[in-house]
């Protein structure tokens, strides 16, 4: 039998986890081509280098000692929380990686907690020690009290800690000591991670993520809780609702490195991909063909948040991406839903919309901005925050937010914060930063990261997670402005842009081409004003000293995907495609829209 270990690596957004497992797979020496080396090797999604976040978890597998450890790279962000469920289910044990300055942040707390109440065995990793101004000692005490909160056991608050650092490549049981390689971390995982227990028996399987091949269609992967599996052999599927269909694996893939091998057979304790299986989905069990036992399904965190997709319609449609018509729309989202868990998808009204529910802005931005880079043409509405009714009483999503700032700016983080209904917990302060703990409605978040980073000069870290369903609280004050909208289509005018500067600021460039009903500035009224960006300067054969000045206009406003989405009204979409976004009034014609007023 081969020795086996499985741990999946928590850890908050750029603490160093990626970095982490690449270098064990150089110090491995599984990857032999050097080029290879020096990039991130995990995050190999562009989105998730330019956001230095983890959004799709992923499995290696690096030889050491004649054992086999299963990595299991986890997603650190709680709009992501469909993804940590099944990521923990695999493992027997957690690297806790945290880093030397920042501590225990929000996202860490989040998966940390599912892994304690799943009772998996952590090992603390604190990472970033190279850091100056690092506080490894002050961070250690600091883990053991978040898992004493946490309600660990007394054997989960006896962990083990590793110091060192990723980016330098070492690893020692004594930050003061540094060593020559990562090693003496993969000796506490098999001194400290148990062994998978070998369960004799008939097998049993439960499909935990899936990947998608050209060639051979949808592949399972999960871990073998009980017996063995056999390349073709005939076995159950057991799906929701005591659905049970017989069918037959016909390859049987393990991990090796970054790579899959095809294999005979695969025992308890290992993850494996298992191909030639049809109509499967996440949470289903692969058992036994004559005497098919079930395991129970993975629960998966409810979408609190719905948002409107639908085809261009604008004047400008077609003109830049590639997927433009409903069908490329319904296709590509059915595609997300067989691997995305935590996101529904139902028709809107018509035949070309959409909505879809997600865990947060995040969690949809994400997928939005991963369909225009393959090309497609969309429009959003704004997203909405999902009610419940619980015992005859209005309840909304509250989260739990976190607000680390240096203490200037405490006073200005805790106004916005209580202006949107932010009920205020916990405060402390170190070292000139405060941390701040706030319990806020979630529809209340919408915009407020971008008012704490401007009222912070920018050094403001944020974070937020699901905390529960609370008793609605009451109606917050939205964005104040009107929108300036453009009364015609064509190239806007430097010109005619200067004469209106006094009515708002704009979000587009001179010389860009835009079309009417486009929403091209902010009004410093309530009320929209319809203005017209396209007038040229009517041209006289009268000279008159001064009538030329040089137009000086100030820097446009440009928005992240995610700040169009809470920037946007009710009445508003966000137009996206493969190389430009713009906000739009969901009526392009002015008459249109006052009657709908009325």
């Amino acid at each position: 039998m081969q020795d086996i270990r499985n741990i999946a690596i928590i850890a908050h957004v750029d603490h160093g986890k990626t970095t982490l497992v690449d270098k064990m797979i150089q110090q491995t020496k599984i990857i032999r081509d050097a080029d290879k080396l020096g990039t991130l090797i995990l995050d190999n999604n562009d989105l998730e280098r330019e956001r230095g976040i983890t959004i799709l978890s992923k499995n290696v597998a690096v030889p050491y000692k004649g054992a086999k450890i299963n990595i299991i790279d986890t997603p650190g962000h709680a709009d992501f929380g469909g993804e940590v469920e099944r990521v923990l289910n695999m493992a027997d044990g957690v690297l806790l990686l945290v880093d030397a300055f920042e501590g225990t942040m929000p996202q860490t707390r989040f998966v940390l907690q599912k892994a304690i109440e799943m009772g998996k065995k952590p090992i603390v990793v604190i990472n970033k020690v190279d850091k100056v101004n690092c506080r490894p000692d002050e961070v250690n005490e600091q883990v053991f009290d978040l898992m004493f909160s946490l309600n660990a056991t007394e054997d989960q608050l006896d962990f083990k800690t590793v110091y060192g650092s990723a980016k330098q490549g070492w690893m020692s049981t004594d930050w003061r000591k540094p060593t020559d390689s990562i090693l003496p971390l993969l000796d506490v995982i098999l001194e400290e991670i148990p062994a998978p227990k070998q369960v004799e028996g008939t097998p049993q399987l439960l499909i935990s993520s899936l990947e998608y091949s050209p060639y051979v269609g949808r592949i399972a992967i999960g871990r073998i809780t009980r017996g063995e599996l056999k390349a073709g052999m005939n076995i159950s599927l057991c799906k929701r609702y005591n659905i049970v269909e017989k069918q037959k694996v016909k390859d049987l893939m393990e991990f090796e490195g970054l790579e899959k091998k095809k294999t005979n057979t695969v025992q308890c304790g290992d993850i494996c991909a298992v191909v030639g299986i049809e109509g499967f989905e996440i949470g289903d069990t692969i058992a036994d063909f004559e005497n098919p036992e079930a395991l129970p399904p993975i629960a998966i965190d409810e979408p609190t948040m719905s948002m409107l997709f639908s085809i261009n319609n604008s004047p400008f449609f077609g003109q830049e991406g590639k997927f433009v018509t409903s069908r490329h729309l319904k296709e590509r989202l059915d595609r997300e839903l067989e691997k995305n868990l935590a996101l529904r998808v139902k028709p809107g009204i018509g035949t070309d919309s959409f909505v879809v529910y997600g865990r947060g802005v995040l969690h949809l931005s994400i997928l939005i901005e991963t369909m225009r880079r393959e090309g497609f043409e969309l429009q959003v509405g704004q997203p909405k925050v999902l009610d419940k009714t619980i015992n005859g009483q209005r309840c909304e999503p509250i989260e739990n937010l976190t607000i680390e700032v240096p203490d200037e700016f405490v006073g200005k983080a805790i106004e916005l914060s209580t202006r949107r209904k932010g009920a205020l917990i916990h405060m402390d302060s170190r070292d000139g930063r405060t941390h701040l703990d706030f319990d806020i409605p979630a529809r209340c978040l919408m915009g407020l990261r971008s008012n704490v980073l401007t009222a912070s000069q920018g050094e403001a870290i944020v974070a937020h997670r699901f905390k529960d369903y609370e008793p609605y609280k009451g109606e917050i004050e939205q964005r104040v402005n009107g929108s300036l909208v453009a009364g015609e289509t064509g190239e806007a005018i430097a010109y005619s842009m200067d004469k209106l500067q006094d009515r708002g600021r704009f979000f587009i460039d001179p010389g860009e081409q835009v079309y009417e009903g486009q929403v091209i500035g902010e009004h410093t009224r309530e009320r929209d004003l319809v203005v017209n960006v396209c007038k040229t300067k009517k041209l006289t054969n009268v000279r008159a000293a001064g009538t030329d000045e040089k137009v000086m206009l100030p820097p446009p406003i440009k928005f992240s995907l995610e700040e169009a989405l809470e920037y946007i009204q009710e009445d508003e979409l966000v137009e996206v495609t493969p190389k430009s976004m713009r906000l739009r009034k969901i009526l392009l014609d002015q008459l249109s829209r006052k009657r709908a007023k009325d």
